[in-house]
């Protein structure tokens, strides 16, 4: 389910992204974005406490380590891109 949502949330960053360079209201996208990551996130949390449930502790020491620093820099990505319109219009208004 994680893969399913973070592709979405990568491509409604990039219609947000191309939305904001043809001109046209960026904003639903930019929350679609921010909110497919959000959910990717919970859905990887989710994941991660079945694993604890049935004490899959080979799972969680081989995939989680990796994980938790993918997921910080996929986050920090996705938040970047996400905004970067919005900081780009303001500097534009300056």
């Amino acid at each position: 389910m994680w893969i399913g949502l973070g592709l979405i949330a990568i491509v409604a960053t990039f219609m947000n992204l191309y939305m904001y360079g043809a001109g046209k209201d960026y904003k639903l996208a930019m929350a679609m974005g921010l909110s497919f990551t959000a959910l990717t996130l919970v859905a990887q949390y989710s994941m991660v406490s079945n694993w604890v449930k049935v004490e899959d502790w080979s799972a969680l020491l081989d995939v989680v380590p990796t994980m938790e620093t993918a997921l910080w820099v996929l986050t920090i990505i996705s938040i970047l891109l996400n905004i970067t319109p919005t900081l780009l219009e303001l500097k534009n208004k300056k």
